[in-house]
């Protein structure tokens, strides 16, 4: 099985859809973490209400379902991916597929239950969960906890792969574009499976296949950054 899993194009086109209609997905001139100017804009945190919540969650599980990914239990990653892992495993287990929850916090609980753990045990192979991935570098991260409790990271589910290079930092402060993606990084470099439910290229057919001018007329420009910044 490949270690990068291909969108549905049909879930994929539903769900660049029900961001444009949620107002998550939007167009325009803003700027990036990479300190990028980008014509669109993806702000998972405006799946803001129970029914965003579950429809958004319901992609996620199909689209995992569809993967064929083999995984023992999911991990909600700090912080969007929280509530994001726990609406997934919700919805999985609608679907057939009931799995073990977890999800870490970025302070360790010096009392009660104490640690930076909380929900069922870490075991066997994790599947996390996030919205989208910028460098990696929290999945990294999170790699050394799965391993202290004797489990394994096994692979990742975000909503959106920008599908654009990384950045990474120099000794001198300065920041500058690497060859691969942040999805790229995490699949090649640390071995992970990735389950993304649409990608930039999807945003782009959607774009392509509308005839409405009001939509139409942000293609271009979200053309011309993925042949600027875009990874094959």
């Amino acid at each position: 099985m490949s270690l990068h899993h291909t969108p549905d194009h049909t879930l994929a086109q539903a769900f660049i859809q029900f961001s444009l209609e949620s107002g998550v997905l939007k167009f325009g001139s803003f700027k990036t973490k990479a300190g990028r100017i980008s014509p669109y804009f993806f702000n998972a945190g405006l799946f803001d209400d129970g029914a965003k919540l579950s429809c958004l969650a319901g992609f996620y599980a199909q689209a995992l379902v569809q993967s064929g990914l083999q995984f023992d239990m999911i991990f909600g990653l700090a912080y969007k991916g929280i509530p994001l892992g726990a609406a997934v495993a919700i919805e999985l287990a609608r679907l057939g597929h009931n799995y073990p929850y977890a999800y870490n916090r970025k302070e360790a609980k010096d009392h009660g239950e104490g640690g930076s753990l909380v929900g069922a045990p870490l075991m066997g192979r994790v599947l996390i969960v996030d919205d989208v991935m910028s460098a990696g570098t929290a999945v990294r991260d999170s790699i050394a906890l799965m391993q202290e409790a004797g489990a394994t990271a096994y692979g990742v589910a975000i909503a959106l792969d920008r599908q654009e290079m990384a950045t990474e930092a120099a000794a001198d402060g300065s920041v500058h574009d690497v060859a691969h993606s942040a999805v790229q990084y995490v699949r090649d470099a640390l071995g992970l499976k990735v389950c993304a439910v649409a990608q930039l290229s999807d945003l782009l057919a959607y774009l392509g296949a509308q005839s409405a001018e009001e939509l139409v007329q942000y293609l271009p420009a979200v053309q011309a950054y993925r042949d600027r910044y875009g990874v094959s």
